[in-house]
């Protein structure tokens, strides 16, 4: 299955410039989803907005944004202001600054996403910003609109392309909750039995070390009843109508209908 381009535009580095196109590196295609229904018709329920007071159901249009500054008491914004505040251009990567590989720690990576040339034109500029960062080992800081938020990313050259980190927010990471004594003397012997332990326990990675064994066993679930539930029989569909085309024929309905209109009047 080919994927899915979500975002298209320009890679820039100074006066250089690339036409290129964002696919999600990660996906959830195959994670067992349910549906919410009524236990009692086993019809599915909806989710809808209501107000909190009257308990009535809000229209899209009715709905705006709310700030809190007290209770039941909200500084008012509508979409068109916070998108105002956004970035002039959503759709340039402009990488303003550059920092060693490696150097940011592994808690600020957020949502992993190819990036890669859209055309032609494009592929001598982003192989040139590509192959600049290897040979000076360092990683592309710069700002975009995804997701309906700006945020910072990230792009780090891999292999023949680049893949695009967005970063989490400064007050999205928390300090750790404990401090560890780093001048408690470690047990020379136990380091000894532990170092061969984990020489002994290390492998090659596979993608296989991080398969979701719940979802292995819902799917399994969902199999076996399946196999006792009865294939439903499907509704008879009613006659179709005679038609010249796509457009229902109209003078045999209309020759039908004084027919049953003339056995009537006969009859009275």
């Amino acid at each position: 299955m080919a994927r899915q381009t979500f975002w298209k535009g320009y890679l820039k580095l100074s006066l250089v410039t690339a036409s290129v196109s964002l696919t999600p590196a990660t996906t959830e295609s195959s994670k067992v989803r349910f549906h919410v229904l009524n236990r009692a018709t086993t019809n599915r329920v909806e989710s809808r907005y209501v107000d909190s007071v009257t308990h009535k159901p809000v229209a899209e249009r009715d709905q705006m944004k709310g700030y809190p500054r007290g209770e039941d008491d909200y500084v008012l914004l509508e979409d068109e202001e916070i998108e105002e505040v956004g970035l002039e251009s959503t759709r340039t990567i402009d990488i303003d600054t550059f920092v060693p590989r490696g150097s940011i720690d592994w808690i600020w990576y957020d949502k992993p996403h190819f990036l890669a040339p859209e055309d032609k034109v494009g592929i001598e500029a982003f192989c040139v910003i590509r192959e600049a960062m290897k040979a000076n080992d360092v990683v592309g800081i710069a700002r975009l609109v995804l997701y309906r938020r700006e945020r910072a990313v990230l792009l780090e050259p891999q292999g023949k392309g680049i893949i695009l980190w967005t970063l989490r927010y400064g007050d999205e990471v928390r300090e750790p909750a404990a401090e560890l004594d780093m001048k408690a003397k470690i047990d020379s012997e136990l380091l000894t039995l532990m170092k061969k332990l984990v020489k002994e326990e290390t492998k090659e990675w596979s993608p296989s070390m991080v398969q979701d064994p719940v979802q292995k066993r819902l799917k399994a679930l969902i199999r076996s009843k399946e196999k006792n539930l009865k294939k439903a029989v499907p509704a008879r569909k009613p006659a179709p109508v005679k038609s010249t085309g796509n457009v229902i024929n109209i003078m045999d309905a209309l020759k039908k209908s004084l027919d049953a209109e003339g056995g009537r009047g006969k009859s009275r």
